[in-house]
């Protein structure tokens, strides 16, 4: 199977990632490194959430970060956006794009945003309608596409039908995520396979999570299928707190690393990415949960490999 032969990759640690931190992050930081990532030459960073603060208080301050940003022309920069009172904020800190979301899972649903998968895209719907008129790209999202905290495996015909409605409500693209991080590489094409008879493969994307080691291996997987966008988070940031154990996206870095050997073109500066891994590492306090990264040490104090 051939793979393709150029990757759009967005970058979603400033939200994603940063969102499921235990240590707050400032806003400077946060714009600071969104620039670092846009620099390293990313088409797409998601650059914060207008959620309640009551549920997610790490992205109180995405106003802000939207502030501080200085624009890198090419570059997105896209919020999440779960009604229309985060749409409109959205789009007044001069979001690019705006993100919704949606679990493949009931009792993930109704236990992460309190409401039915059906009840949640009804949601989306006046953000979608919205969107479209003031002309806003909206991409969608799926969580626990792989397997759920509460129910375990998660059909490939639901994620399916998940991500019809999100394409049928005027999403894009549509990113499909291992929130918990439990797929393995057949999995992950089973499910890529089911999708794709209901919504063009170039009209999805992957999301793993790295939580039993297989991000990487399922990454190579779904682009042996055609998958051509992949969502990776900057020093392997994030995780979920609904899952045991779970641990952050699969790297930018590493991600990149993998595709420059495989002549896979990006357009993204796997130097520049290591300078903003470790970043990004330093205002946490803690090395980077990445391979490459930690392979090549800080920027300036490099090892030869």
């Amino acid at each position: 199977m051939a793979l393709p032969t150029s990757v759009r990759v967005v970058e979603v640690g400033p939200r994603d990632g940063l969102q499921n931190e235990k240590q707050a992050v400032p806003a400077a930081t946060k714009a600071a490194l969104v620039e670092r990532l846009a620099g390293a030459g990313l088409p797409m960073v998601e650059t914060g959430s207008f959620v309640s603060p009551k549920w997610v208080p790490v992205m109180a301050d995405s106003a802000e970060v939207f502030r501080l940003v200085t624009r890198r022309p090419g570059t997105r920069y896209s919020a999440l956006t779960p009604n229309m009172q985060g749409f409109e904020a959205a789009l007044a800190s001069g979001a690019d794009e705006v993100a919704v979301f949606a679990a493949a899972s009931e009792s993930f649903s109704r236990r992460n945003i309190n409401c039915s998968i059906a009840e949640s895209l009804d949601r989306f719907a006046p953000v979608c309608v919205a969107a479209k008129a003031r002309g806003v790209p909206v991409r969608g999202y799926v969580s626990c596409v792989l397997g759920c905290p509460y129910e375990g495996v998660i059909a490939p015909a639901d994620v399916a039908a998940v991500a019809q409605r999100l394409m049928t409500l005027g999403c894009y693209e549509v990113s499909l995520g291992d929130t918990i991080g439990v797929g393995t590489p057949g999995a992950a094409q089973a499910m890529i396979r089911a999708v794709a008879e209901r919504v063009p493969l170039d009209r999805l994307a992957a999301h793993f999570h790295d939580t039993y080691g297989q991000a990487l291996a399922n990454v190579y997987a779904v682009m042996e299928l055609g998958i051509a966008t992949l969502d990776a988070s900057i020093a392997g940031l994030g995780g979920c707190p609904y899952a045991r154990g779970a641990t952050g996206n699969v790297a930018t870095e590493d991600v990149i690393f993998m595709l420059d050997g495989l002549g896979v073109r990006t357009g993204v500066d796997l130097g520049a990415l290591i300078g903003a891994s470790w970043f990004i590492a330093d205002a946490l306090g803690r090395a980077p949960d990445s391979k490459v990264a930690r392979a090549r040490g800080r920027p300036g104090e490099e090892r030869k490999s």
